[in-house]
C-alpha cells in the first residue's frame, strides 16, 4: 500500500458548547464538522493523515468581527474565562501550526479549543 502523510485542520467554534446568541445555522454546521472530522480520521488514518478541528473562543481579539466590540464587552468576555483574557488570533494560529507539525503526529480526531478555559473539554 502506498503511504501518504499530512494534516487536515478545520476551523470550529466553542459556541456549539456554550451558545451566547442563537446562531442556529452556524453552531449546527460547526458541530457537524466535528462529526465529519471523526469520520475522516477513521477513513484517512491508515494513510498517516491527521484530521483535527481547532475551535476559537467566543470572540477573538482583535479581528474584523470584534473590531466594533466595546472595551466593556471585551472586559466582560475576558472576566468570564479562567485565564481572564480574550483569545487572540495568534494563539489559534500557533495551535494550527503545531497540529500541522510532525510533533503532533499522534493527535488526530480531536476538537482542540483555544478559549482560555471557558469550555474545559
Amino acid at each position: 500500500m502506498e503511504r501518504y502523510s499530512g494534516s487536515i485542520i478545520s476551523t470550529g467554534t466553542n459556541l456549539y458548547q456554550k451558545p451566547v446568541v442563537p446562531y442556529h445555522e452556524y453552531t449546527t454546521a460547526k458541530a457537524s464538522l466535528i462529526g465529519f472530522t471523526g469520520n475522516l480520521t477513521a477513513e484517512l488514518g491508515h494513510y498517516s493523515i491527521n484530521v483535527n478541528v481547532v475551535s476559537g473562543g467566543r470572540l477573538l481579539k482583535v479581528t474584523d468581527a470584534s473590531a466594533v466590540t466595546t472595551a466593556e464587552v471585551c472586559d466582560f468576555i475576558a472576566q468570564s474565562v479562567p485565564l481572564k483574557k480574550m483569545t487572540n488570533p495568534e494563539e489559534v494560529a500557533e495551535l494550527v501550526a503545531f497540529l500541522a507539525s510532525e510533533a503532533a503526529f499522534g493527535i488526530t480526531g480531536q476538537n482542540v479549543t483555544v478559549d482560555g478555559g471557558l469550555t474545559m473539554n
